[in-house]
Parts: C-alpha cells; sequence; structure tokens
C-alpha cells in the first residue's frame, strides 16, 4: 500500500460499442451491441443504451435480441478500428507517466509517482480530468471512467464506481470507508461461486467479509484464495504495476452461477472465451501454437486438456475450435464449475493453415437488415466475400460505408462516417463488383 493515492486505473466505457456508435453517426444514442451475430454468439459489449433494457456483456446474442427493442444494431467486433482507438489511448497514458501497464485493450494503470505529479487530491483531481478531456478529444467522443488510489485495488474499483464518464479519488486513509458498503462481487476474485457461499454464511457486501475471520475463509476456500480475501477486504493489495510483461500465455476463465452439465451451454462458453483470449493476443501483438482448456468439476477437482497446431494462430475460431474438440473427450454429466481456455508456445507472428474452415454459423446475419437472413440461403462457405454487419466497405460510386445487413445474396450498405451525416442505405448484389472491404474510417478529420 502506498501512502500516497498515486495509481490510477484507466477504463474505457463501452469501448467496442462506443467506437461503433462514434464511426457509425446514425447509431449515436441507440441500442449497439457488439459480438457474435451466429445462433451461438455472444456479446462483447453493450452500449449502455442497450443496457437498459438488460444486455450485458456475456449474454446470449439471442437472448440479448428478445431483451432490446427493434432497431438495436446487432454488429461483428471490428478488430482493427478497437486497436487503433486503443492505440491513440495509451500513447496519451504515455505521456502522463512513464510507467503504465496495459491489462486489456481498453483498460490500463498509470503510476503517477513515476511521472512526478503532485499527489495531493486536488491536483489528481485536475490531472485526472485533463486526462478524461484529452482522451475524449483524440478518440472522437470515447469516453474514459478513472479512479485513482493508494493501490491497484482501489484504483480499479474506484474506476468502476461512477460510470460512464466517471472519476473517483480515493484519498489516503479512505479505502475501507469506500469499499466495505460495496457488494462483495465488486472485489476481483470473487466470482458467482464464491458469492453464493459467502451469502450462505451471511456475507453480502465488502465490509461483511472483513469481520470474517481468517480461519473460517482458508476453511471455506483454501490457503491462496481465503488469504486473499482477507486481505482484499482490508484493502491490502500491495501488487507493483508492470509495464511489460513476458508472457508464457494468454488465458482466459469463467466461474458459473450453476454447475453446467449442458454441453451446448458450455460450448458456447468455450466459444465466448476463446473470443476474449483471441482478443487479447491481437492486443499484445501475439499469437500462439497450444491450446489448453481447463475444467473445474463440482467437487473443486481440476484437469487440464491440451492441443498443439502446426502453426501459431490468434484467430478465436480456431481457438475455439480446439478446445471444443478437447471438451469432446471431458465427462461433464456431473456438473462443471469453472471453464478456462488459454494459448501457450507463444510467437510474436500468425501463419494459420490456408485452407482451415473457420466459417460460423450465420456469420453475416444481422439485426439490422430489414429482412432477416435465411441460413439456409446464405453463399456456401467458398464465397469470396462474407459481409458482416458493421463492417467497413468502400463502393467505387457511393464511397465509404458500412454493412448494415446481408442475406439472401444481397447486402445493404449505410454511407456514412464518423463526420458527416446520418446517410442513406443501398442494397447491392453480395458479389458486386464495385463493393470492396475498407479499412476503418478517420475520425480525426473534421466534416466540411
Amino acid at each position: 500500500m502506498r501512502r500516497e493515492a498515486s495509481i490510477a486505473h484507466v477504463d474505457l466505457d463501452a469501448m467496442f460499442a462506443a467506437v461503433e456508435q462514434r464511426d457509425k453517426v446514425s447509431l449515436r444514442g441507440k441500442p449497439v451491441i457488439v459480438g457474435g451475430v451466429g445462433g451461438r454468439g455472444v456479446v462483447a459489449t453493450a452500449s449502455y443504451e442497450a443496457r437498459v433494457f438488460g444486455a450485458r456483456s456475456a449474454m446470449p446474442v439471442a437472448q440479448a435480441r428478445r431483451c432490446c427493442p427493434p432497431g438495436t444494431a446487432f454488429l461483428s467486433p471490428r478488430g482493427a478500428a478497437y486497436r487503433k482507438t486503443s492505440n491513440v489511448v495509451m500513447a496519451l497514458l504515455g505521456a502522463v507517466s512513464p510507467l503504465v501497464e496495459q491489462v486489456s485493450i481498453d483498460e490500463a494503470y498509470i503510476d503517477l509517482a513515476a511521472g512526478g505529479h503532485d499527489p495531493s487530491i486536488a491536483a489528481l483531481t485536475a490531472l485526472m480530468g485533463q486526462v478524461k478531456d484529452a482522451i475524449a478529444a483524440a478518440t472522437g467522443g470515447v469516453t474514459a471512467s478513472i479512479g485513482a488510489g493508494t493501490s491497484k485495488l482501489v484504483a480499479k474499483i474506484g474506476s468502476d464506481l461512477n460510470k460512464p464518464n466517471g472519476l473517483t479519488i480515493v484519498a489516503p486513509g479512505d479505502e475501507q470507508a469506500v469499499l466495505h458498503p460495496l457488494p462483495v462481487g465488486r472485489l476481483p476474485g470473487v466470482g458467482p461461486a464464491t458469492q453464493d457461499r459467502l451469502r450462505r454464511s451471511g456475507i453480502h457486501t465488502i465490509g461483511d467479509l472483513a469481520q470474517a475471520s481468517l480461519a473460517d475463509l482458508v476453511d471455506w476456500f483454501g490457503q491462496a484464495h481465503g488469504n486473499g480475501l482477507f486481505r482484499l477486504a482490508r484493502a491490502d493489495d500491495n501488487r507493483m504495476l508492470v509495464a511489460e510483461r513476458d508472457a508464457k500465455s494468454v488465458s482466459a476463465e469463467d466461474t458459473f452461477d450453476i454447475d453446467v452439465t449442458d454441453r451446448a451451454r458450455l460450448g458456447t462458453e468455450i466459444d465466448l472465451l476463446a473470443a476474449r483470449v483471441g482478443g487479447r493476443l491481437r492486443t499484445a501483438g501475439l499469437s500462439g501454437r497450444t491450446v489448453t482448456l481447463k475444467v473445474r468439476h463440482y467437487d473443486f477437482t481440476t484437469i487440464t486438456r491440451s492441443s498443439t497446431r502446426a502453426q501459431p494462430t490468434d484467430d478465436p475460431r480456431l481457438i475455439a475450435q480446439l478446445a471444443r474438440k478437447l471438451l469432446a473427450d471431458v465427462d461433464t454429466a456431473t456438473g462443471i464449475r469453472l471453464l478456462g481456455v488459454s494459448v501457450a508456445t507463444l510467437a510474436d507472428f500468425v501463419q494459420d493453415d490456408l485452407f482451415t474452415d473457420t466459417t460460423t454459423d450465420a456469420a453475416i446475419e444481422s439485426g439490422l437488415s430489414p429482412a432477416p437472413a435465411d441460413a439456409a440461403a446464405l453463399p456456401p462457405a467458398t464465397t469470396p466475400l462474407s459481409w458482416r454487419p458493421g463492417q467497413d466497405v468502400h463502393h467505387d460510386q457511393y464511397g465509404p460505408g458500412w454493412v448494415w445487413g446481408s442475406g439472401l445474396g444481397r447486402v445493404s450498405v449505410r454511407f456514412e462516417g464518423p463526420t458527416t451525416p446520418p446517410g442513406p442505405v443501398r442494397t447491392f448484389a453480395i458479389d458486386d463488383a464495385h463493393l470492396h472491404p475498407a479499412d476503418p474510417p478517420d475520425w480525426t478529420t473534421p466534416l466540411a
């Protein structure tokens, strides 16, 4: 623990959806869902307008469609656009301090002490306000929520307290007063299963957890997890910031509220985990050959299964494909409480098999299409162009735009950009020679 509030956590608000709303002017102020648009797709990010209707990250897209009103945009992710925005933000943070720990494409810690900044609360409040304004200006309106405190724990929780576009500075000595009223699920490592066990013991808030004895926590959760909960409930976190990590693997895992036996549900969870791992690999400029599936049964027995490819990949579809094959050899009848996917044997290049089938079902279906695509009528996987909803395109006659919907051999495009008025929608044959995939639009060019 530091004596001064010199650690800040910067978290971009609903970043994927915010970038889509920035680049697609007709979607501003409207519900937007970014994620897999196929039958087994999951939500990667929901805009705040969509969250009002109950949509959230990790929810099946089919469920999000039922929650959200007609006209909600369901878009495939555009990794290049998100990475470009992330790079702009990380460059700004690097100007604030020489020590920045980027933990994902949309969040990072800043060591303000390493930047030589005035540690007073008034000065930090002013500085972080300037950082927020600079991020919004440089990214074309993507906002960030920032928390600052004496530890990474306090800074991380602080950034989440007043979303979106929030700022929370926790003064030294106020850590427990801020943390203790919060639900215990706000602590890192407290997933649904841990929350359920604590709830049965009458522990609902971080303050309740701080009253539990170390002996009880170790008895309930084991030595490592029990000790960790005991310390975190007291805001005891001395983790250092690490600017660069020599990663040996990239992973993601989830603990389920209720033990899962349904293989279809587990397959969907694998798809989501693979998407997270693939995103982290691409953010770090890495790929890997070894995919490992981690399974924890209802009785806490944990097993792993691995498969190694001939060539490295960062493609979440390939990662999911291998992990699903590994799951086929695992007995799920008694219930699975945790599932994890990781990629190891890392390299700084990608060389996927040229003829690997990585197509996903209904890959070009869009909730925005005036006539929903019939999956049976879609072109075969060998079609040279597969138009994804939200994809950037350019037409030789009409200029830049994005895919509004596709199906039945046609593709509808809305012609607009981040600095134009809302544009018209035109429909073309799916193999129109004048329509081409394009790079993400430039949001920095002002409207003439």
